[in-house]
């Protein structure tokens, strides 16, 4: 009985999506929007709402011509049957040509096999484990890849004459990715990795992690959370215990100064040297017309960062490809286009591997700094061109 509603389903499914083409060739490009807008991480939906809004109004609200419908839905955080389910709604009742967000990588597996069975073009905002793209034909990346961020984070510890390194990360999907290329790059170096930890994401007592650490006595340790809670409340623990005194550094990647939290994150940041592929400090003049025009649009009280930064690419992404396909939605024709596109981002150069659907981009080395009684991420070194490490050669 399960076998046949999966295969009626898929029916279904792939029935709306050959239909939808010539149904709204000459209408509004509809885009199911996948996010979280409840909860803890409210904040990831906000933030994609801010850039795909910023550059709607650049572009008088449309893409390749054409207007735009948004249709928005809520996970609530790390779902992945409320995320399959949704792409099943979006793509059956609401007909959408494109699925987007996608802020945690659970979400992003559960929507791979929907986007498959529709052969719908599915845009991720975020979700950063390496194998997503693997996941399905019809999944390009426009964000990051926690290997790719972490790699050169490892290689620029062992630059500093780092050689002995602890592991922290958040027990989930792109968590152990962290781990997994922070070893593999550190080890390749001539590091040795000490020691590690996986915690729970959900409220941990970092107390006891700590202490562990101190006893354990390593020369560094890296450490990797989602951005939002957890971040804060490990840097909080890691300042009370003295960890700084006691001469351990301490490197993370950049969710630790995600730029959304970092006011609220406080002055336990300062000093905390991350990896990442954008800070709202980027110096360029796309980045900072960007700024500019977010704080125009939204204010100052919501900082822009990753999130609003892929979103607003991702749209431009959409843009270009149906503007190369000639306003054809069909799923083949729009991932063609997708692949080896390139353009100037407020992040920088970007593109999009041909041959993976995954982001190169470059990656910044950056130190959390007050610059005008702001805090901020200030970028001092780089790695260009940077593929995900698990991908390599492919």
């Amino acid at each position: 009985m399960k076998m046949t509603k999966r295969t009626l389903l898929g029916a279904a499914i792939l029935a709306c999506a050959t239909a939808q083409a010539p149904a709204f060739a000459q209408n509004a490009v509809r885009i199911g929007l996948i996010a979280t807008y409840s909860g803890p991480y409210a904040d990831y939906g906000r933030q994609f709402d801010a850039g795909i809004a910023l550059y709607l109004k650049e572009h008088g609200g449309k893409v390749a011509g054409r207007p735009v419908e948004i249709i928005k839905k809520d996970t609530a955080g790390p779902a992945p049957d409320a995320a399959k389910r949704i792409a099943q709604e979006l793509i059956v009742r609401d007909k959408v040509n494109v699925l987007t967000g996608l802020d945690f990588s659970p979400n992003a597996y559960a929507v791979g096999a929907i986007a498959t069975q529709a052969k719908i073009p599915t845009i991720v905002m975020n979700a950063a484990s390496s194998a997503i793209t693997t996941s399905s034909p019809y999944i390009a990346r426009l964000s990051f890849t926690v290997q790719q961020v972490t790699d050169p984070m490892a290689r620029y510890m062992l630059k500093q004459g780092v050689k002995e390194a602890y592991t922290v990360v958040a027990d989930y999907a792109s968590g152990q990715d962290a781990e997994t290329a922070f070893k593999k790059a550190f080890t390749a170096g001539g590091g040795k990795v000490v020691g590690g930890v996986r915690t729970p994401m959900n409220n941990p007592d970092f107390s006891a992690y700590v202490q562990r650490i101190k006893d354990a006595k390593p020369q560094a340790v890296f450490f990797f959370f989602p951005s939002g809670v957890m971040p804060p409340a490990f840097l909080k623990v890691w300042k009370e215990r003295g960890m700084e005194e006691a001469g351990i550094k301490l490197f993370a990647t950049g969710e630790a100064t995600d730029d959304s939290f970092m006011e609220a994150t406080g002055d336990v940041a300062l000093g905390l040297v991350t990896s990442h592929h954008y800070s709202y400090a980027h110096p360029s003049a796309k980045n900072q017309k960007f700024v500019k025009d977010f704080e125009a649009q939204f204010g100052t009280s919501l900082r822009p960062n990753y999130f609003a930064v892929t979103a607003y690419d991702a749209m431009a992404a959409i843009d270009q490809a149906l503007t190369k396909t000639k306003g054809d939605v069909s799923g083949d024709k729009v991932m063609q286009a997708l692949k080896g596109m390139a353009f100037e981002s407020p992040r920088g150069p970007i593109e999009i591997d041909a041959a993976t659907r995954d982001i190169v981009q470059t990656v910044y080395i950056r130190k959390t700094e007050k610059v005008g009684g702001k805090l901020v991420n200030t970028e001092f070194d780089k790695f260009e061109r940077v593929k995900d490490p698990a991908k390599e050669g492919q």
